[in-house]
């Protein structure tokens, strides 16, 4: 029987997986499935599964990226690593020209142990219709903002969401321990609300939402 073959387009981050009807498009007129790294469905495990199960021998990932920020490619090589070591169907996996070897770096570090000791939390939406908003523009400029600060995350812990609701108000970021909810958050915004309420102190402004 000739080998089987697939591939696999990989959405890298929140970005793609708000775009995944286009990228689903994209991947069937390429002859390709679709699968991502973090947010969206199915996982890159879960199509690794369905692959193997369907009896495919050979299978390269592809990653996709909308634009911005994403994890790196080693990811990739993680995750299929991670899947190879886990079961005991062995499809050959490519990442580029490159083949996974299942010695790849793990998914556990000593680093990664510990509950961060920050004092914020910040929640920044990227559901559909923040994302369609500028929500990438919001969690950029909390991103550059905390990095000009010299602020990590045992500082202020930055998590990007799916939809957290009062969708009228797109960009929605959320400030904890303080439950200040924040509405109609552009980049500047995203900024002052850094610079001024998280890290400053100072009074959080007219953007904060009104809570039952």
């Amino acid at each position: 029987m000739a080998p089987v073959s697939a591939i696999v387009h990989v959405g890298m981050s929140v970005r793609e997986a708000n775009q995944r009807d286009v990228l689903h498009r994209r991947a069937e007129a390429a002859g390709a499935s679709l699968a991502f790294l973090q947010h969206g469905e199915p996982s890159l495990v879960a199509e690794l599964d369905r692959l193997a199960d369907a009896g495919v021998d050979s299978i390269r990932l592809e990653p996709v990226v909308v634009g911005g920020r994403s994890p790196a490619r080693s990811w990739l090589r993680r995750v299929a690593g991670h899947w190879l070591r886990a079961g005991d169907r062995r499809a050959t996996i490519l990442v580029g020209d490159s083949e996974v070897t299942g010695r790849e770096a793990g998914l556990t570090s000593p680093a990664w142990q510990e509950v961060p000791s920050h004092t914020r939390h910040l929640l920044v939406c990227r559901g559909p219709r923040c994302q369609a908003q500028g929500a990438d523009a919001t969690a950029a400029a909390v991103d550059d903002a905390l990095g000009d600060l010299g602020l990590g995350d045992d500082d202020v812990l930055v998590t990007q969401t799916g939809c957290l609701f009062p969708c009228n108000n797109a960009p929605v970021l959320v400030v904890h321990p303080d439950d200040t909810w924040f509405g109609r958050v552009d980049a500047d915004e995203a900024r002052r609300i850094v610079v001024d309420h998280v890290v400053g102190g100072q009074d959080p402004g007219d953007h904060v939402l009104p809570r039952r």
